[in-house]
């Protein structure tokens, strides 16, 4: 019995990973710089996204997928920006899936994108191992969550190419120890961007949305497959952890 579950696994993570291959590719032809969010629920991904979808919607073209198992809340929610937003309601499957994001998209006209953000289901173990086809990954986790989460969870912040730390304004009041985090998610992803935001206040929004900007401008200017983003030096509010290998 277990050989046949690990069987079934890696055929349902294979099927993913080609049509993830698929899209990307899309990704890539249109133009369109494709941003994956995951968190643990209650993390903040939805105002922080609200906030993304209407200060960048002013200068470029922007649109989201919303994924969570039942009511389409944060879709709502998110459509308040202007932005053009999808639903992706999911039942009992705890992350998305390269074909469900598939088949949202149909309809859309890509090449008319600059940024599609697909906001995953709250959760930080399944979406870690289902490649959305995505150019960014961000893990997200609020300043009340405690400062171990990279520890507890090291898949999803090993496959994140960045980290945000959401609900800065309410660090002094929970006692947050940013060295700490800092500390952590180093010792599971040295390098990694970290950006420490409030959708509140506004407070770090500015160089995270430049980061996106320049993000996409080094994109479509790399023909490689996966470009490299080095955009931390023209990011003062990205830290930027040196491995010490």
């Amino acid at each position: 019995m277990t050989t046949r579950l690990v069987e079934v696994r890696q055929q349902i993570l294979k099927q993913n990973d080609v049509a993830a291959r698929g899209l990307r590719g899309r990704f890539r032809a249109a133009g369109v710089f494709v941003v994956n969010l995951v968190s643990s629920p209650g993390a903040g991904k939805t105002a922080f996204l609200e906030r993304i979808l209407t200060d960048l919607g002013r200068v470029y073209r922007v649109a989201a997928l919303v994924g969570d198992l039942a009511t389409d809340n944060d879709a709502k929610r998110l459509a308040r920006s202007g932005a053009p937003v999808r639903q992706i309601t999911t039942g009992t499957v705890c992350h998305l899936e390269a074909d469900m994001v598939s088949r949202s998209l149909e309809g859309w006209k890509l090449d008319e994108l600059d940024f599609l953000f697909i906001e995953n289901v709250g959760n930080l173990v399944c979406p870690a191992t289902f490649d959305l086809g995505e150019t960014l990954r961000l893990v997200l986790l609020s300043v009340t969550e405690g400062e171990d989460k990279p520890l507890k969870y090291p898949t999803i912040f090993s496959t994140a190419d960045v980290t945000v730390v959401t609900k800065i304004d309410l660090a002094a009041a929970v006692e947050f120890d940013a060295p700490a985090l800092c500390r952590n998610v180093q010792a599971v992803r040295p390098g990694m961007d970290l950006f420490e935001v409030s959708a509140k206040t506004g407070a770090g929004m500015n160089q995270w949305l430049d980061f996106l900007r320049l993000g996409l401008s080094a994109w479509r200017a790399d023909t490689r497959p996966i470009p490299l983003l080095p955009l931390v030096e023209s990011s003062p509010g990205a830290k930027r952890f040196q491995s010490s290998e």
